[in-house]
């Protein structure tokens, strides 16, 4: 819609943010009010995806850059998620919170894997869903010129009280699941094994994709720079140009955005470099 109608974007930015951070805050208290692990979790894709719609309400490159990789990391962590929650509902034949636990005791390699799923899903920094969520948050602190910077800012700081709430759900998740003693209903059940070949073989790919990403976010934003600028210095007609996605990656948000007590604003290039 951006090269389409790119005056609509502008004028209807401030708009969108508020329904990316209203699906955020929505989204995680739909969390925490489920009771059922996969319910759970598909709830926390509406939050994931509330992170991605800001960042490109940001009309910037780094907040579409960081929406794009909201959108990878999100198909790579939740997905792992599900496999797990799956793994889960064929040893134990539920996926009631209330029935579960000790997973860590009775499936110990299983609980490693869901307890790195759920760090990454958290944003922990390191693996992928650090770069979907932090950098989509931090895009608008400086939203593109014509979009109401106050309104961004306000927006900001609720997408980062969304992330609290997160924390709270999914660790909560990850206590009643993999922590403590099984329940007294399966803490004898000869059926619950530990993960499987066939599951590493599936799993494996996504997990070291998770890593990798995580480590060396340029191997999406290296891709995607090229054509997420041009878009939007055509369409917008930018005569000056922030930091790219990739370019952040290398010299650290903190750098870029002053927060190790530099400039308030991004640092700008002229649109020939």
């Amino acid at each position: 819609a951006i090269p389409i109608l790119p005056e609509a974007a502008v004028a209807w930015a401030p708009w969108i943010g508020l329904l990316a951070v209203i699906g955020i805050i929505y989204g995680a208290l739909g969390c925490l009010a489920q009771t059922d692990m996969k319910r759970l979790i598909a709830f926390s894709s509406v939050a994931h995806m509330g992170f991605v719609m800001l960042g490109i309400a940001t009309l910037t490159d780094f907040g579409i850059n960081a929406a794009i990789m909201g959108m990878v990391a999100h198909g790579l962590i939740t997905g792992m998620l599900f496999f797990v929650a799956g793994s889960v509902k064929d040893r134990f034949h539920t996926l009631e919170i209330s029935r579960l636990g000790g997973l860590l005791v009775q499936a110990p390699r299983m609980g490693w894997v869901f307890g790195f799923c759920v760090m990454a899903s958290l944003g922990l920094p390191g693996l992928a869903g650090f770069w979907g969520e932090f950098p989509a948050i931090l895009s608008a602190y400086q939203p593109a010129n014509g979009v109401p910077v106050e309104v961004f800012r306000t927006h900001m700081v609720i997408a980062a009280l969304g992330t609290v709430l997160a924390a709270g759900y999914l660790l909560w998740l990850l206590q009643r699941v993999a922590f403590g003693n099984p329940t007294e209903e399966f803490a004898e059940d000869p059926n619950i094994t530990d993960t499987t070949k066939h599951e590493w073989i599936a799993w494996a790919p996504l997990l070291a994709l998770i890593v990798a990403i995580g480590v060396y976010p340029n191997l999406v934003f290296r891709v995607t720079d090229g054509a997420v600028d041009a878009s939007l210095n055509e369409c917008l007609r930018v005569d000056e140009r922030v930091l790219t996605a990739a370019e952040v990656a290398e010299l650290g948000c903190s750098d870029v955005y002053g927060l190790g007590g530099g400039s308030d604003a991004p640092v700008e290039h002229a649109a020939g470099n």
